[in-house]
């Protein structure tokens, strides 16, 4: 059912503190579970092999070697995975992207798997698979794949969203535009218009643990999955699809995860494992090297972004547009059309208008990386703000207080906007001591803001009493920042009892109905809203089991503290019973007492942060420092305020490696030439200053408790926030990200030239 449930105000007693982790000890130690950590009996090892090919026609597969081995149980190529998609294009680009079927479509692709007794044996036999490719002409430049002269790299692709339907196919998949009134209109009413094209490269998440996964398939059709994942259930519907199960047969079981920032919501050898465990008849297990994991697994979308912005000398913008052009990867998606949505949000705008462009090119398939796409178009737009506010004379933070979006405005992608937290969060950053702090030579400052919508989706969780009275929690969402010990502040809240009482877990696919991935800031925002119902129907038999223990009616029966109280006339001298009495005395008076929720948890409640960052540019050779940061955001309502600080602050980390040291370098070839942390540098701690963090409480109505996502909107400001600040620092502006020193040396170059 949708949720009803409307935010309240009220004191708290659990939620907004911070008890300790109940998974830090495990994790600090070692004994959490992770992908790799599973191990079943006589299970096999898998290894895939991959295209050496940016683009090839697989004309012939030799497997006969490698079958032949000692030690080799079991060798697949797509034709082990038999196209059961039934028309689904989105479901047949997984199968594709899963184990490459009659063309290889980048460097990495997967076109066979073995599943050998010991990994020396699986890398002999992937040596021994002979494979006859035809190179095909690629590209993996998002602007050059829009040419008409363009290899073409899905024939079966026609651009969505263009009336009339294309008659030819091409790397476009999608079209998609969002506005409101006449940008033209606009621009004639501007005293000043900036006009820039602006590119950011293609990024990884960067997550340490890499994919991970154990498969086990039955003689009797049943299996089990153990999985590194963000979203087991989707997991188990995507591969028992792939491989002609029944859902209910297979049973997904999540790990702990090592991070993922939406990079773990894609199956990529998950169906791979399950169909070489089907072929063995033994359970495989499967793990990717961290090459793998780059150029076999979901990057970022690298982008070409055009913006134009007007406005009048009094700050008053005028007229806004921007054409996105994002790079999907190999298979089609609508990454660039969230970056329509989300690049003008921050503001309130009469004239405004974005068209976007998905584009397939010769890289892996995109994913998700937090706040997708929304990243770089807070870049290109935040830094044509500053360079506006350059042009007219304004304090570029003053320039965003006069045309911050507030209550009432209509949203450049559509919807009215209700309580929302941009206004304070410009507010907070104006009153902040980083604004007023001194700066060095060489030093700039930048300022930007950030939006993501957040949401919540399909949820189940269950609320179990003890006998003693203590709760064990059953949820579906993956805990990827913390949301365990969110939600158990929240069922302790609801129940009136201490946070120590409360265990939560999270069920595998066989023991909980469907739930959702965790992404989109859901996590905490969806399940403490199931939570929430479901404690209440826990209170609502608490109530019950009390008034029979008592034998009066139940409306005579509150629920306050942690017990049940009687109330009204002849009932003054009844004791409360305590949560703890009344479950040990469960058994005589109907049985279990539990809690059980199913929700399509709407009401999201959007997100908007505001971030101050300083940096030092050496002239000589273009090295940046971040000097200090910090990092202002609307949480709804903190449950745990020290997760939500370590979102915060993990989401400007990113955002820093972003802006200044991270891109996937292509060759002319089309391969990949830095997969591994090595030659593609995320920061490190000697990298970073201390991230401050304020957090800001604007309630989302839509939940009981004022809760709204929190993990998305973090890693949206810093591209813009970093790119603004060494704009300032060096004199010239930055269209380019990363900034690396040799980008920053060619603008110094450049303005030196004018």
């Amino acid at each position: 059912m949708t949720t009803e449930l409307r935010y309240t105000a009220q004191e708290f007693k659990s939620v907004g503190t911070r008890p300790v982790r109940p998974d830090g000890v495990d994790k600090v130690t070692g004994r959490a579970r992770y992908g790799a950590d599973f191990n079943m009996p006589g299970q096999l090892v898998g290894r895939v092999l991959r295209s050496p090919h940016a683009h090839a026609r697989i004309r012939r597969i030799d497997t006969g070697r490698a079958e032949a081995l000692p030690g080799v149980k079991a060798v697949i190529t797509a034709a082990d995975l038999p196209d059961l998609t039934n028309g689904d294009a989105d479901l047949h680009d997984i199968l594709d992207n899963c184990m490459a079927r009659g063309t290889a479509r980048y460097d990495g692709h997967a076109v066979a798997a073995v599943a050998a007794v010991d990994a020396r044996t699986a890398r002999e036999a992937l040596r021994l698979i002979a494979v006859d490719y035809e190179i095909l002409p690629h590209v993996t430049d998002v602007d050059e794949a829009m040419l008409a002269s363009a290899p073409l790299i899905q024939p079966s692709v026609f651009t969505r969203g263009v009336h009339p339907r294309p008659d030819r196919p091409s790397n476009v998949a999608q079209r998609g535009e969002y506005g409101h009134g006449d940008p033209e209109a606009g621009f004639a009413e501007a005293d000043v218009v900036v006009e820039r094209r602006y590119r950011t490269e293609q990024t990884h998440q960067g997550y340490i643990e890499p994919h991970a996964c154990v498969a086990s398939v039955n003689p009797d059709g049943t299996g089990e999955l153990w999985v590194c994942t963000q979203g087991h259930f989707a997991f188990r519907r995507f591969c028992a699809q792939l491989l002609g199960m029944d859902i209910s047969k297979l049973r997904v079981t999540s790990s702990e995860i090592g991070g993922g920032f939406g990079g773990k919501t894609h199956v990529w050898g998950e169906p791979v494992a399950l169909a070489l465990s089907r072929k063995a008849g033994r359970p495989v297990k499967l793990v990717m090297s961290r090459d793998e994991v780059f150029r076999g697994s979901g990057p970022t979308s690298a982008t070409s972004i055009d913006v134009k912005i007007g406005a009048r000398t009094d700050g008053t913008i005028t007229a806004a547009t921007a054409t996105l052009r994002y790079s999907n990867g190999a298979y089609a998606a609508a990454w660039g059309d969230l970056g329509a949505q989300t690049a003008f949000a921050c503001y309130d705008l009469k004239h405004v208008k974005t068209v976007s462009y998905d584009v397939i090119v010769n890289r892996p398939k995109s994913a998700a990386y937090r706040a997708p796409s929304a990243p770089m178009a807070a870049f290109a737009v935040e830094s044509a703000i500053d360079e506006l506010a350059a042009r007219i004379g304004m304090d570029p933070l003053e320039l965003r207080i006069k045309n911050a979006a507030r209550q009432g405005t209509r949203s450049s992608y559509g919807p009215v906007f209700g309580p929302i937290g941009i206004g304070p969060t410009l507010a907070a950053a104006k009153a902040h001591p980083h604004m007023s702090a001194p700066l060095g030579k060489n030093q700039g400052r930048g300022v930007a803001c950030g939006f993501w919508f957040n949401f919540g989706g399909q949820t189940c969780v269950d609320l179990n009493i003890g006998a003693d009275g203590t709760v064990a929690l059953a949820v579906g969402t993956v805990d990827v920042g913390g949301s365990r010990a969110s939600l158990s502040l929240v069922a302790a809240e609801e129940l009136g009892i201490a946070y120590d009482q409360v265990k939560a877990v999270v069920a595998d696919t066989a023991t909980l109905g469907f739930n959702d991935t965790t992404e989109g800031s859901r996590g905490t925002f969806s399940s403490s809203m199931a939570i929430i119902r479901a404690a209440r129907d826990a209170k609502r038999v608490l109530r019950e089991r009390a008034a029979a223990m008592w034998d009066i009616p139940v409306d005579d029966v509150v629920w306050e503290a942690g017990a049940a109280r009687a109330v009204g006339s002849g009932h003054g001298n009844l004791p409360p019973l305590s949560l703890r009495e009344i479950a040990a005395a469960a058994s005589k008076t109907g049985g279990p007492v539990a809690g059980h929720s199913e929700i399509v948890a709407d009401g999201a409640g959007v997100s908007f942060s505001t971030h101050i960052c300083d940096v030092e540019v050496d002239p000589e050779t273009g090295a940046t420092r971040v000097l200090r940061y910090t990092v202002i955001q609307d949480a709804g309502k903190a449950v745990h305020p020290t997760y939500v600080e370590g979102q915060y602050q993990g989401g400007a980390v990113q955002g820093i490696g972003w802006a200044l040291n991270e891109e996937y370098i292509y060759g002319e070839d089309g391969r990949l030439q830095n997969p591994g942390f090595l030659d593609y540098r995320i920061p490190v701690c000697s990298d970073l200053p201390m991230i401050d963090t304020q957090i800001l409480e604007i309630p989302n109505p839509n939940h009981p408790y004022g809760v709204r996502g929190v993990g998305e909107t973090s890693i949206v400001p810093p591209l813009a926030a970093v790119g603004n600040a060494v704009s300032n620092a060096v004199g010239a502006r930055m269209t380019h990200v990363p900034m690396s020193p040799p980008r920053i040396l060619a603008a110094l170059e450049a303005q030196g030239s004018d």
